[in-house]
């Protein structure tokens, strides 16, 4: 009961590390952004040379340490995208160094005033991605406001910091007018593919694997182009017909679910290799449509396939609906100032929001009282390792706090090489292309990898700026192991939702979500709607998905109840799998079920989230699963009874 779904949760008998750290220091598989990295290489270097050619290397310094940021930033796919994860965060970070500097050196009123920063930081922080940055930048920079002296006057550290952010900028952007449409494309074409590998695996093992794929895709594609549809009210406009195509994937997806539970595309190759077709012929952007000769249809699963098929293949190739008739899903968006207020009301009325931005606050500010009493060199290192530990969207805290500190005890030993071998000058420019291109390499393979590239970058630049060479090493490793212990005291061992987090609650919500679909999926609605709840069901499903792995990278107690309640994740996904199966062959010929069944459907589902709502652990159960129901919803009651099965909710005592 205890082992997850991948096998690794059991026990060998072997002394071996913990999962949540071997998780952490396994590199991800992800390629390495060549562009990314000659922008982080130029965008870093070049500021160093100018301002060693102008006699002013600490200029140049802060120059690059504005560029770090942006590139540290720079992780969307699409431009507009780009350039709001560029550009808003640096006005934040020019406040917030702003008001480091004119807290500089005050004392108590310098622990005060970045106490409050770090409460505005961590609240805004939960707006979203954009805020997130902007709120880690903004109190990033206050803290170094307040720990380094900067060139005056007051203003002149702000605007280089901005001008290294709006370099970055400037980098990722030419590009856009040739490649304005490239990112949204490509998650297109992507998701296209990704469809192909489903119904190539329909019937077999590999289905929930590559069914999670597409979901992660179609979330990835739908958020680029709304996102820019958003801006783009055009009718005609490529980026509608682009939606279009993006929306007819949609009863693909539904259809081989259907196909799934009785494994026909997987015998029928011919069905992948037409999806593939299309994907060519989308990165290719052919407009012709070639005759589509697909195997008889043997039932209504079969029947859908072939349908969706047909469908999709008109679309791409443009002799389906004009662009005028399509839904695009999206409605007329809130105008820019009605969302930003309906944000800040969202985050000022947040329980969540505070007790983010309250507990960062208690941190930074026990971080920079610590540093008040006790002398430290360069005492600003403390709370930045406290805000890199605690930022909310990077993962769990404990094993941030280790993974840092490993991290940095790796990169200062590049650092301590660097700072020992190479003098001040010019030879800082060529060893920082190195460095600064090892930042976007590094940071796609995991946290600790991220955190060993930049230090020693942070390292040099805080050298040009406070001339202390290789003495930065040893301080700078004691503060980091300080500031990590301040995050797991403070940020992690005094809350309890760390350690005694309630999975069971997110579980039972999910649950009760799924119920909820059921009854849509066979209720009333319109296609178009089924298909919207349909897709944010599985958006939930994926978000849930993604909190368990999150949590199991946690210590015990919290990981081992995640790796104990993580089959339950993987029973909700099948039942919403199973639900659409029904409905698609329901569509397609099936007799539809009576209103009996799916009201005992729903009542079993919602009777699994009371019981896990309700409940601390789960045990193992013994049920028997009858095989020889009949009609429509035989495999959905039968995926209904699993989940049953897996755990018996055990009431608190």
């Amino acid at each position: 009961m205890g082992r997850r779904e991948d096998g690794t949760g059991g026990h060998t008998g072997r002394l071996t590390p913990p999962d949540w750290l071997t998780h952490g220091l396994r590199p991800q598989p992800a390629p390495v952004p060549k562009a990314a990295v000659g922008r982080a290489a130029v965008a870093l270097a070049a500021p160093l040379a100018v301002g060693l050619a102008a006699g002013r290397p600490e200029y140049g310094a802060l120059v690059s340490m504005g560029a770090l940021s942006g590139v540290i930033g720079d992780t969307a796919d699409a431009y507009r995208m780009r350039l709001l994860n560029i550009a808003v965060p640096q006005f934040f970070g020019a406040v917030g160094v702003t008001l480091g500097i004119l807290v500089y050196g005050e004392g108590w009123v310098a622990v005060g005033a970045l106490t409050l920063v770090a409460l505005v930081s961590g609240m805004i922080s939960s707006i979203g991605a954009v805020a997130s940055v902007s709120g880690l930048l903004l109190l990033l920079n206050a803290v170094v406001g307040a720990g380094l002296p900067m060139p005056g006057p007051w203003w002149k550290a702000p605007l280089l910091l901005s001008l290294g952010g709006l370099f970055v900028l400037v980098l990722t952007l030419l590009a856009w007018p040739l490649r304005a449409r490239v990112p949204e494309q490509s998650a297109v074409v992507a998701t296209y593919r990704s469809v192909a590998e489903l119904l190539a695996a329909a019937g077999t093992t590999d289905y929930d694997a590559r069914r999670q794929e597409v979901t992660r895709s179609l979330n990835t594609s739908y958020d680029l182009i709304l996102a820019r549809r958003a801006r783009d009210h055009g009718r005609r406009s490529p980026l509608v017909q682009l939606l279009a195509q993006l929306n007819v994937v949609i009863p693909l997806v539904e259809a081989a679910a259907a196909a799934h539970l009785y494994g026909r595309a997987s015998r029928r190759p011919e069905i992948a290799a037409a999806v593939r077709e299309l994907a060519d012929s989308l990165e290719q952007r052919r407009g012709s449509a070639p005759e589509l000769v697909l195997p008889e249809p043997q039932g209504p699963a079969d029947r859908a396939v072939n349908s969706a098929l047909r469908h999709a293949s008109a679309v791409v190739h443009h002799t389906g609906p004009e662009p005028e008739g399509m839904d695009d899903r999206l409605g007329a968006p809130a105008a820019l100032g009605v969302r930003a207020r309906r944000a800040v009301r969202n985050m000022l009325l947040s329980e969540p929001s505070w007790r983010y931005g309250l507990r960062l606050a208690l941190c930074i500010g026990l971080a920079q009282t610590l540093v008040s009493l006790v002398p430290v060199t360069r005492s600003y290192w403390v709370a930045l390792t406290v805000t890199f530990v605690l930022k909310p969207d990077f993962g769990s805290v404990f094993s941030r706090a280790v993974l840092r500190a490993l991290g940095t005890a790796a990169g200062l030993l590049v650092a301590a090489a660097v700072l020992a071998a190479v003098e001040r000058g010019w030879w800082d420019v060529p060893v920082m292309m190195v460095l600064a291109a090892l930042i976007p390499a590094f940071s796609v393979k995991g946290y600790a990898f991220q955190t060993a590239a930049i230090t020693p970058v942070i390292l040099m630049l805080s050298d040009i700026l406070g001339h202390q060479g290789f003495h930065l090493v040893l301080p700078r490793l004691v503060d980091s192991l300080v500031g990590c212990g301040i995050a797991l005291v403070a940020g992690y061992l005094l809350w309890p939702e760390s350690w005694h987090t309630r999975i069971g609650d997110r579980l039972a919500q999910c649950v009760e979500d799924t119920a909820r679909y059921v009854v849509c999926a066979f209720g009333g609605l319109e296609q178009a709607e089924r298909a919207q709840a349909r897709r944010r069901i599985y958006r939930d499903l994926s978000s849930v998905r993604s909190e368990f792995q999150r949590a199991l990278t946690e210590p015990p107690p919290t990981g081992t109840r995640a790796a104990a309640w993580w089959p339950l994740v993987v029973a909700a996904e099948r039942i919403v799998d199973a639900t659409t199966a029904a409905r698609v062959r329901v569509d397609h010929g099936a007799r539809p079920p009576g209103p009996e069944e799916v009201a005992g459907i729903e009542r079993q589902l919602r009777e699994l989230a009371d019981g896990l709502r309700s409940s601390e652990v789960l045990v193992e159960v013994r049920a028997d699963l009858p095989g020889d129901d009949e009609g429509v919803l035989a495999p959905l009651r039968q995926e209904v009874r699993a989940a049953r099965a897996i755990a018996s909710p055990e009431p608190r005592r």
